[in-house]
């Protein structure tokens, strides 16, 4: 019950095992950069703990802006699926996480701006996803109309976080492209890690285009957001399992079966919102429509 003693009391242990969650994975990055003398992310496992940390850190400051509970739900989702997560691959890899680099990725300015940039990009779209696949699950268990506060707070939050990927991902797959022109010779080459980050910012500007065009609404929005989360999942993980191109270092045994689970459950809540967002509209038109006769019929009885 919002308001009592015991909601509060779950709010306080809910952001300070929050924040301490993210201070401890902040804190086992600085050490590995430290011990490998290297930028933080140079590994698959290591994109897991950046974009789990820095999900969580960017929701938390969200949720200090707004403080309507939603930011910091997504803060706890994220944190904890991050670090099943990270042990998840641990238990699957069981190798050490701490590798040597590939002689390519060995330019420690690189690793220390393109990367990072991208795997931001990562975390603001996945947040974004996470808060569109709420806002449909309250949709389907009737905790959440169209329209109403939480409705409008869970889609500006989003919105938001849209935004900011759009940015970081534009800018890391520019730096990305420099980077490879300095190290391969062009530019841009086709290679499936660089198409799944084209596919981010384009699947981004068609979300905000729509957005501000008025194809999407409310519902499609978070349909839309949702599909960008599975283009994330795609460029983070399955390019790296495709055996093909410079970039399919850091193959996952058994991250097909997760990507597909993924992938399903997520297809799954888009048509569900679909179906949502076409039956709203048809609700609005019907009402629309029924006014418009009463106001006729009004008119000729005058």
């Amino acid at each position: 019950s919002p308001g009592t003693g015991w909601s509060k009391v779950c709010t306080y242990l809910c952001v300070v095992l929050s924040v301490a969650g993210a201070a401890l994975g902040t804190v086992g990055i600085v050490i590995r950069c430290l011990i490998m003398e290297r930028p933080p992310i140079t590994t698959l496992y290591e994109t897991i703990i950046f974009i789990t940390a820095t999900g969580v850190i960017l929701a938390l400051i969200a949720e200090l802006m707004t403080k309507k509970g939603w930011a910091l739900t997504v803060a706890s989702l994220a944190g904890t699926v991050g670090m099943f997560l990270s042990i998840r691959f641990m238990t699957m890899e069981g190798r050490d996480t701490m590798e040597q680099l590939q002689a390519v990725l060995i330019t420690n300015f690189w690793l220390a701006t393109h990367v990072p940039c991208v795997n931001l990009g990562y975390a603001v779209c996945m947040v974004a996803a996470i808060f569109s696949a709420i806002y449909v699950i309250l949709r389907i268990g009737g905790g959440l109309k169209p329209g109403d506060s939480s409705a409008r707070e869970l889609t500006r939050l989003a919105y938001g976080f849209v935004m900011a990927g759009l940015l970081l991902s534009l800018i890391g797959t520019v730096l990305g492209g420099i980077w490879a022109n300095y190290s391969w010779g062009r530019f841009w080459g086709w290679d499936p890690k660089e198409n799944g980050a084209l596919l981010i910012v384009l699947m981004c500007l068609v979300i905000l285009h729509a957005r501000l065009g008025g194809y999407i609404r409310e519902a499609g929005f978070h349909n839309c957001s949702i599909f960008l989360g599975m283009i994330v999942a795609f460029s983070w993980f399955a390019t790296n399992q495709l055996g093909i191109g410079l970039h399919s270092y850091g193959a996952m045994e058994g991250a097909w079966k997760w990507l597909y689970i993924f992938w399903g459950s997520m297809t799954l809540l888009i048509i569900i919102g679909t179906a949502l967002a076409f039956a709203a509209r048809e609700k609005s038109s019907g009402g629309k429509d029924k006014r418009r006769d009463r106001a006729a019929a009004n008119k000729t009885a005058e």
